[in-house]
């Protein structure tokens, strides 16, 4: 095991070109943690909230960016008893994915699914813990019901797409361009509205209305949200791209019963997140190995490519997942 690792650091506060190739020494396991030797590492728009300052880990956490990755175990910590060394396995990473090894709680990783390769295996843990526990877990959706996703050409939104379409869900997205709509329909949305030329609340309110929205953009999209759900309705809440403050007229949700809920992942408690990891392996792991759902991979970059990594998902022009590789 060697003392020392590549990593990429935050430098500053900024634009990709903060992200700097370092040396770090390797991080220990403490008694419930594996060490995970990375072959690749996820990209999450998480990561370039916190390169550019605005999303602080959490107590405890490694101050590098990355929240998912695919490798092998290196080490184990005296209580572990679910791996071994030389495991292979993908992870939900508290942080510390954009380097050589990282640590992660024993319960928040997962073998990789049959038939997937490194790569697709890392793009799968922080998109599909996401998805399942606001989708499913927390938003309750089921088969038959209307589904909107905006966002439906990022990783989070192909991830959506594909289990609620296999689950039984009538799947409409959102998406920029007529590539990011094709790509949309192919996974299994029924409709695909490309919010530059249409109003997705007009599309849905001609449906009847969604009983379920999962947002990331926020901002203006909110007040629009609620006008595009059915009554008793569910809008789910992940992020706010476009900010997290608007005026909106809550009379809407007491005639109608509506409800607004949202979760961020990275700060939940290790007992919510080995939670969903179960459910994953029991409900979802399974579609991964039968080829029914599969992680949309859009582009692979070295480790000392971050920054161009970064700029890649912040260009928007990506559909799907975005990886880097960083065993050598």
């Amino acid at each position: 095991m060697p003392s020392m690792m590549r990593a990429i650091e935050i430098s500053a506060p900024g634009a990709p070109d903060v992200l700097r190739l370092c040396e770090r020494p390797v991080p220990n396991p403490s008694a419930e943690q594996i060490l995970i030797r990375i072959d690749h590492a996820g990209i999450n728009r998480p990561d370039a909230l916190q390169r550019a300052g605005s999303y602080a880990p959490p107590a405890g956490a490694s101050d590098l960016p990355g929240l998912e990755a695919a490798g092998e175990v290196a080490a184990i910590g005296s209580g572990v008893t679910r791996w071994k060394v030389g495991d292979k396995l993908c992870a939900l990473l508290p942080g510390g994915g954009y380097a050589e090894y990282a640590l992660t709680h024993q319960d928040h990783a997962l073998p990789i699914p049959d038939g997937l390769t490194m790569a697709q295996a890392a793009a799968l843990p922080e998109t599909y813990f996401t998805v399942w526990s606001n989708v499913f877990m927390q938003s309750g959706l089921q088969a038959g019901q209307r589904f909107l996703v905006h966002g439906g050409s990022s990783g989070i939104g192909t991830t959506a797409i594909q289990l609620a379409n296999v689950l039984g869900a009538r799947v409409f997205a959102t998406a920029g361009s007529v590539e990011k709509c094709a790509a949309c329909l192919e996974l299994g949305a029924e409709r695909a509205i490309n919010y530059r030329d249409e109003d997705f609340v007009e599309v849905l309110r001609a449906e009847g209305g969604a009983d379920l929205i999962l947002d990331m953009v926020g901002g203006s999209y909110l007040p629009r949200n609620v006008r595009a759900l059915a009554d008793d309705g569910r809008l789910q809440q992940i992020a706010f791209l476009q900010g997290p403050k608007v005026e909106l007229n809550f009379a809407q949700l007491m005639v109608r019963r509506l409800t607004i809920s949202g979760t961020t992942l990275r700060p939940q408690s290790e007992a919510a997140k080995t939670a969903i990891a179960a459910e994953l392996r029991q409900k979802v792991w399974p579609l991964l190995a039968s080829g029914r759902v599969a992680p949309v991979m859009d582009q692979s970059f070295a480790l000392k490519e971050a920054a161009a990594a970064h700029t890649r998902m912040e260009s928007s022009q990506h559909i799907g997942k975005i990886v880097l590789k960083v065993a050598e």
